[in-house]
């Protein structure tokens, strides 16, 4: 199925490469005269991360430890002889394999261009590396830098615009080599058609964590993979035509600037529609980190999301274009698929905007109205840092959100753990949790016709968690207002225990509430403030030994809920003063 929507993506993937062909990053490039002169050193990288050029370059060679040269392109030490330095290693044993491994680039232009060697560009190159007349380039004030990089290079003949892998001649005698195997052919299961089988896939780029050269998604290394005797891809038949296809479409969509890729926790996350469609290009701004020049951008789109209906668009429903969501992230030298997701854009949408309904709640006025995906997940991450969000977290939130299924179990756990570590129920925590009690009430408690936990507070919510919640809160507010400019208050101190063992926390809060009451010189506000307490306190006759996760969660949100709301009435009159 995966393999089947990338190899059928694939016809819709402008500038395609030919079969046999990739695109590849080449930073460098060798200018020859037709003599087989050396003409110039072209750099071309550009912009501050100064990345070179992607040109259509015959297919990267499969390398292990072996030698093994790419087609008219590679690294200094296939192409010049010139190895990588490494302190690390010897330099007579680095010098005498790049030998070889030059040996072994010029004999595979040979071989497989051997029809075409009066080529123009083709005999120019062999010319200039039989000559080894490399002085210049040697000399090249840039030389230094591809050398210690191992930089790609290839070759131009001068007064084209082309490079010689990509001449007429080339392309043809790779797409030969391609369809001519001798391994005869077999059903592809992936189209079905027949087809000669692939032994190697190729390496697929661009996931995050992975190896620099790529890893495979269908690979066979190991004796305990074979079946029946068959080596590598062989046991798993997949012709050249859908490997080629799925392999480039992967590489395509994780290209670094490609506008269908986010970064999801540890999975690098690429998706399609089966074909063009408005949501290819609104789904990352949607689900992405938001952009540094524009952090409304996710807000913008989720807004149009909402307001479609009222522009005349036919319901989301009907929409039936196929679309996919693939997750992928590194294991050893393979890439494992974390989640994948197959719907509908009407699905997909509705389902989007149910979950952007179930995350709203009550927030400041200088907050944004919709959190994205990656806003999420880092409030359960230690330091707010991408890179420490729970393995496996951010592909099962992503397929709850688009399969419209309850939240995992882990992502309640995961912010109750960091709102402990902190002391602090941010917007996007108090926002998760809500979701996560919401949906599982939808899903699992079909007697109640009613949401558990609305957007704001919710003085009829009789729930012991919620109700504790917000007595927490109301502790603290009389705290800090007996105390102006207090550094630390009872949360920093109280709040782990008093949201999972409440019994052996509140009875000292309140005796300190009694405390903090005599301090407030206005009466008619400790007045107030004790009308508030017997309100929470009217359904609680007994005080809970241990809330359960999903009181925690509560708690947490009454507290939110109760802070927000001292919050608005104090804007409230702030307002009603400047009015007057």
């Amino acid at each position: 199925m995966i393999l089947q929507a990338l190899a059928k993506y694939y016809e819709r993937i402008p500038d395609v490469a030919h079969e046999g062909f990739q695109h590849n990053e080449i930073p460098f490039v060798i200018t020859l005269k037709k003599n087989g002169e050396y003409a110039g050193l072209q750099d071309t990288r550009e912009g501050e991360e100064k990345k070179g050029r992607v040109f259509m370059v015959p297919k990267a060679v499969k390398r292990s430890s072996g030698i093994a040269a790419n087609l008219l392109w590679d690294n200094p030490a296939y192409v010049l002889g010139r190895p990588k330095p490494d302190k690390k290693k010897d330099i007579n044993a680095l010098t005498e394999r790049a030998g070889k491994q030059k040996e072994s680039f010029l004999n595979r232009i040979k071989d497989i261009l051997c029809d075409n060697l009066d080529d123009a560009g083709i005999a120019a190159v062999i010319r200039f590396l039989e000559s080894e007349n490399y002085e210049k380039i040697f000399s090249h004030p840039l030389w230094p830098e591809i050398e210690g990089k191992g930089l790609n290079l290839s070759f131009q003949l001068e007064g084209d615009t082309e490079l010689i892998c990509q001449r007429k001649v080339v392309i043809s005698a790779v797409t030969d080599l391609e369809t001519n195997s001798p391994t005869g052919t077999q059903t592809c299961l992936v189209t079905g058609n027949q087809d000669m089988p692939v032994r190697l896939h190729t390496a697929i780029k661009g996931v995050w964590g992975a190896r620099s050269p790529g890893a495979n998604i269908v690979s066979f290394n190991l004796d305990a993979f074979k079946s029946f005797g068959k080596e590598q891809g062989y046991n798993a038949p997949i012709g050249k035509k859908a490997e080629f296809a799925y392999t480039t479409v992967l590489n395509t969509l994780l290209a670094k600037d490609s506008r269908q890729r986010i970064q999801a926790g540890n999975a690098s996350t690429i998706f399609w529609a089966e074909r063009k469609h408005k949501i290819e290009e609104w789904f990352a701004d949607i689900f992405g980190q938001p952009s540094k020049e524009d952090s409304e951008q996710d807000n913008k789109v989720i807004k149009a999301l909402f307001k479609s209906p009222e522009t005349g668009v036919k319901p989301v429903l009907d929409d039936r274009t196929k679309f996919y969501v693939l997750g992928l992230s590194p294991n050893a030298s393979r890439i494992a698929i974390r989640f994948w997701y197959a719907g509908t854009v009407g699905e997909v949408k509705q389902n989007m905007k149910q979950h952007f309904k179930d995350i709203s709640i009550e927030h400041g006025q200088n907050q944004p109205e919709y959190l994205s995906l990656f806003r999420l997940l880092i409030s359960t991450a230690v330091q707010g840092r991408s890179d420490k969000i729970q393995p496996g977290l951010a592909g099962d939130f992503m397929r709850a959100i688009l399969a419209g299924t309850p939240y995992p179990g882990t992502i309640l756990s995961s912010v109750i753990r960091r709102i402990k570590a902190e002391q602090e129920i941010t917007y996007p925590r108090a926002s998760l949790i809500k979701a996560v009690l919401v949906r599982k009430t939808r899903f699992y408690n079909t007697t109640k016709k009613k949401e558990e936990i609305g957007m704001s507070l919710d003085t009829t919510n009789g729930n012991a968690g919620y109700r504790l919640g917000r007595l927490f809160a109301v502790l603290e507010k009389i705290q800090e207002e007996a105390n102006p400019g207090i550094n630390a208050t009872i949360r920093d101190r109280f709040y782990g225990s008093a949201s999972s063992t409440p019994i052996t926390v509140f009875p000292h809060l309140m005796k300190l509430k009694n405390y903090h009451l005599a301090k407030l010189e206005n009466r008619g506000r400790a007045v107030n403030f004790e009308k508030i307490i017997g309100e929470i306190l009217d359904d609680i006759s007994d005080l809970p030994g241990h809330l359960s996760l999903d009181d925690q969660g509560r708690f947490a949100v009454g507290y939110y809920h109760q802070r927000q709301d001292f919050f608005r009435k104090k804007q409230t009159n702030e307002n009603l003063k400047e009015e007057r």
